[in-house]
């Protein structure tokens, strides 16, 4: 009896303590919906419904021609508040017949799931009262959000369809990978190019908006709800040509691979405006022959130049002396020199030679020996003239960060340091920066800013015209007299000098190649090599100037790692398919001594089927054999027929023939065609037998 009583008593007591404890529920659920609810029904709407950023449209970026560099897109996720359309009064009947439909079009669209998927997915948010769910991560565009508006349920928008397309922003860039670090990308943790420099002008000002917290942690914005609307950003317009940009990319990328370089740059400027017109910067990724722009070596890419510095050396003995003869004599001897405890060697002994020479076969021995002859025991002067030519300042360069030069001016007593500066080592400049210098010769000795950014501006209104606050120095760098004869020094190289292999008959270059060994660990490495070509041209009117640097070629041939087979080229081919472009540049071709004008008018040069034609009406029995085009003569009542090639991939000789016919086959060919005169072709800009290359301008002469 007593364990029967002590069981009794303790279902009791668990009864008593259960009743008790579920008292103590119920109470805690009328004091938190009745006595706490406005607290904590507030304290919920701020935690799922808040003010949030919204981000302003960024700026647009341009190239010269008005060509889209980068924008911004609006890119949408596609959401669903089911409840609206099934669970909300008059609004089952949208839901009831369309809901198959709308299931069968997203499994369509998004193709990752079948459409049974997307229905269960729904139906189960609608059974459990889900507020809102995202029926894909993928981001899809404005076109798609358009097409998408019109399906079964969505077509009844928000409030009656339940769909909400949430927005972003997503910056594209509609050539690619064209100019990648020069246009710049704006990341989490790293920003650069125009993209970084001018961030604060094409972020504009953000918005605030309340959005609405979902499942999942995501938020949704709340229609009505912005507050602010965002400003978008202004608009910059960049000085790039997209047609050079292309080209330059696409040449320095060939001769790396070619080379196996570890990277390399290009820069082409305009010479009287400063304005960049292509920069480009590869980079070779680790273990592969793949490149990719990783790193502004133009703008950050401190080296020792080499010999491309020995102009401002030359430049500054001349002003120094105004006696200075270009055919004043140097003995190099056996190609050495000792000066201190350092030994200068030039790649061959050159025995006599002038100071001409001495420029042209980048001789380092006879350039120390002027040096010593021009500025023995005055050193300082040298550096104040570097000073003067603004080549120990920073450029001041619209992409951020802009590195500074180093010239260290030598201690005293210390003999070695300036005739190994006057040969570009023991100092650090940047190819641009060197680029600067020699647009300034190709300028008629005027300094110019590098800008690469022109404005910005807002619809038609110029917020900030950057050519205004570009330094620009009207007094020259150098007097008339030394720069006849620096551009005679710079136009030898390409003529008779180590960069003879780039001559060419069309239009003249002036410039210098620079090989300098690599310094790594202290130490001037031998068999790797810093290589690079400065110059400009056409170089009787200088137009473009361009900088070429490829660092650490490894060529088949010992040659191959020198500027002459290694930078020098590269430059050759973008000069020539910019001067093929450029009209402008184009010489005609000499009338007079081939008396073009008497040639065209003792033939006609017609189609094949149109002598055919002619010949058939009047019963003419002497006929062409061939097809396309003739040329056909008539002299003393006979004719005669002569068929005229137009190969694919080659000019055509077009004297003799009508305007009419020259733009037939000229446009087939892809040219852009100008002219000047009328009756026939006598003289065209380009000669017969020439590479063809689409989009290249051609003129001709017409009597």
């Amino acid at each position: 009896m007593n364990i029967k009583r002590d069981i009794i008593f303790r279902v009791r007591l668990m009864f008593l303590f259960i009743l008790l404890f579920a008292g103590g529920i119920v109470w805690r659920i009328v004091q938190l919906q009745t006595i706490e609810g406005e607290k904590w029904r507030a304290k919920a709407k701020r935690v799922y419904v808040k003010e949030r950023v919204v981000d302003a449209v960024r700026g647009n970026i341009y190239a010269a021609d008005g060509s889209l560099l980068a924008t911004s897109l609006p890119k949408y996720k596609v959401g669903f508040d089911p409840r609206v359309s099934k669970i909300n009064k008059g609004n089952a009947q949208i839901y009831d017949e369309g809901i198959d439909s709308l299931c069968h079009l997203l499994a369509n669209f998004y193709g990752d799931k079948d459409w049974k998927d997307y229905y269960s997915m729904i139906d189960l948010a609608c059974r459990d009262n889900v507020h809102y769910i995202r029926l894909n991560e993928m981001k899809i565009d404005f076109q798609q959000k358009k097409a998408m508006e019109t399906w079964p349920i969505f077509r009844n928008g928000t409030f009656k369809g339940g769909v909400v397309f949430e927005k972003t922003n997503e910056r594209y860039n509609p050539f690619g990978k064209m100019g990648f670090r020069t246009i710049g990308y704006k990341k989490e943790k790293e920003k650069v190019g125009i993209e970084n420099s001018f961030d604060a002008q094409l972020a504009g000002t953000n918005g605030k908006g309340i959005f609405e917290k979902i499942v999942g942690g995501s938020w949704r914005p709340i229609d009505g709800g912005e507050e602010s609307i965002p400003v978008a950003g202004v608009d910059i317009h960049t000085t790039i040509d997209v047609n050079i940009q292309d080209v330059a990319e696409t040449s320095l990328m060939k001769y790396l691979r070619q080379l196996s370089a570890d990277k390399g740059c290009v820069v082409v400027m305009e010479v009287q405006t400063g304005e960049i017109k292509a920069m480009t910067n590869l980079t070779r990724l680790k273990d592969t022959l793949a490149y990719a722009e990783t790193y502004n070596h133009a703008v950050l890419g401190l080296s020792d130049p080499g010999s491309v510095f020995k102009l401002p050396s030359m430049v500054a003995m001349m002003e120094i002396n105004s006696k200075f003869l270009n055919e004043e004599w140097v003995h190099t001897g056996d190609g050495t020199l000792t000066i201190g405890n350092k030994v200068l060697r030039d790649t061959k002994a050159h025995g006599t030679i002038s100071a001409q020479e001495v420029f042209e076969t980048s001789s380092n021995v006879g350039m120390a020996k002027l040096m010593q002859r021009y500025f023995g025991g005055k050193e300082g002067e040298y550096y104040k003239k570097l000073h003067q030519f603004h080549l120990d300042e920073p450029l001041n360069f619209q992409l951020r960060p802009d590195a500074r030069p180093v010239i260290n001016t030598p201690k005293l007593g210390d003999i070695t340091a300036m005739p190994w500066n006057s040969i570009g080592y023991g100092t650090s400049l940047t190819p641009l920066q060197m680029l600067a210098f020699y647009n300034a010769i190709a300028n008629d000795g005027k300094w110019i800013q590098p800008i690469i950014v022109k404005k910005t501006q807002i619809v038609d209104k110029i917020e900030n015209d950057y050519t205004v606050s570009q330094v620009k120095y009207d007094e020259p760098l150098c007097t008339k007299e030394t720069l006849a004869k620096v551009r005679k020094m710079l136009e030898g190289v390409v003529e008779r000098g180590t960069a003879m292999n780039i001559k060419n008959d069309l239009y003249k270059i002036a410039g210098k190649t620079g090989t300098s060994r690599k310094f790594i660990n202290g130490k001037y490495r031998e068999g790797m090599y810093y290589t690079s070509f400065i110059g400009y041209f056409p170089a009787n009117a200088p137009k473009y100037s361009i900088v070429v640097m490829i660092d650490n070629p490894r060529g088949v041939k010992q040659e191959a790692l020198f500027a002459a087979e290694a930078s020098a080229p590269v430059f050759k081919e973008i000069a020539d398919k910019i001067y093929a472009c450029d009209i402008t540049m184009h010489k005609l071709l000499n009338t007079k001594k081939s008396d073009a004008r008497q040639f065209a008018t003792k033939k006609q040069i017609v189609h094949t089927a149109d002598i055919k034609a002619i010949c058939e009406e009047f019963k003419v029995e002497k006929v062409p054999s061939n097809e396309g085009w003739s040329v056909l003569r008539g002299d003393n009542g006979i004719l005669e027929y002569q068929a005229r090639q137009n190969p694919k991939n080659t000019v055509p000789d077009l004297r003799g023939m009508t305007l009419k016919n020259a733009i037939y086959i000229l446009e087939n060919k892809g040219f852009k065609v100008s002219f000047k005169g009328a009756g026939k072709v006598i003289s065209q800009s380009i000669p017969p037998g020439a590479t063809t290359i689409r989009n290249r301008n051609i003129g001709l002469l017409l009597n």
